[in-house]
């Protein structure tokens, strides 16, 4: 079972994909162009059509029995109902079109050669070809409408996890496509999200710090300053990232020196960043070449006193030092 963190980044991912290709779609069908190979992208029986993929993703985070299933889940239930309905309505407009251009076309090539035995099942299938117009044409408007109350459920839906930092890196990291689909600004998106841009991404830089990814966490904490977000907390932040960089490079120095700058900042540090930095501090004497050895060494013994401190609990890494 999917976790709510990373299934709904898939769920947004999905969404991303199938908005656009569903906006092509309907322009190509009022003007005609629309044809059956083109729709299996888009919907179908299995996993290489993104509504299909999307429906079941939904299904799987927010039905009964799902991680997230509790008596709170009303925005999520309409979600995967406005997602499940649009699936099934593409699902229309494709038998639709595949009727159009199938089996009309036999049909009206077996006429002149049928017999009057044949007469009262050509009469049906006439009736029934006569209505895939109407009914594609109906099918279409519904998709639009349906479609455009998505997209609002998924955008409402996003507020209401604000917590979820995986979420908010994958907007970011995906902002012409989320402007397009969304029809506002990245900024402006995250701005409903977290009360402002300069939270959402500080919350992103948080998340890739947990996850291990600091350049893009440092420059997540960049980017929430230049949009006012607390200059003294981001920059502590952005020290922690440094030196955490520092160590996966190599540069042992560095990273007992921007650790020790995070570390010295105002407030009670995250009990988790403070582990992660207890577990490379611990390996530094371990890992320390060249010259300098021995003054890096001694500064990461002292780091790792005060980083012990903070997490009274030792790591068993402590040991190895």
């Amino acid at each position: 079972m999917p976790s709510v963190s990373t299934g709904l980044v898939e769920i947004v991912r999905d969404f991303l994909e199938a908005h656009p290709l569903m906006r092509s779609l309907f322009a190509r069908a009022g003007r005609g162009e629309l044809r059956f190979a083109e729709l299996q992208e888009l919907v179908g029986d299995d996993e290489g059509s993104v509504l299909y993929r999307l429906k079941e993703r939904c299904h799987a985070l927010f039905r009964p029995g799902a991680e997230s299933s509790r008596v709170d889940v009303r925005r999520e239930v309409l979600f995967d109902l406005a997602v499940g309905s649009l699936f099934h309505e593409a699902m229309k407009c494709r038998e639709n079109i595949y009727q159009r251009e199938v089996y009309e076309p036999r049909v009206r090539a077996l006429r002149p050669e049928a017999n009057a035995d044949a007469d009262a099942l050509f009469r049906d299938f006439e009736k029934i070809l006569g209505g895939v117009a109407p009914r594609l044409e109906e099918g279409l408007v519904e998709c639009e409408k349906l479609l455009n109350h998505t997209r609002e459920q998924l955008r409402v839906l996003l507020m209401e996890q604000r917590e979820n930092g995986h979420v908010t890196r994958y907007l970011i990291e995906n902002r012409e496509r989320v402007e397009d689909v969304f029809d506002l600004t990245l900024d402006e998106l995250l701005e409903g999200r977290h009360g402002s841009a300069a939270t959402g991404y500080e919350c992103a830089g948080r998340s890739y710090m947990v996850s291990g990814f600091f350049a893009e966490a440092e420059r997540a904490f960049g980017d929430a300053a230049a949009r006012g977000g607390e200059r003294e907390e981001l920059d502590r932040l952005s020290a922690y990232a440094r030196g955490m960089a520092a160590y996966l490079a190599g540069d042992y120095g560095r990273s007992v020196e921007w650790l020790g700058r995070w570390l010295d900042g105002a407030g009670d540090p995250d009990a988790r960043l403070a582990d992660l930095a207890r577990d490379a501090v611990s390996r530094v004497g371990q890992l320390a070449l060249g010259d300098d050895k021995q003054r890096v060494t001694a500064g990461a013994a002292a780091l790792l006193e005060r980083l012990t401190a903070v997490l009274p609990t030792p790591s068993p890494s402590e040991a190895a030092f």
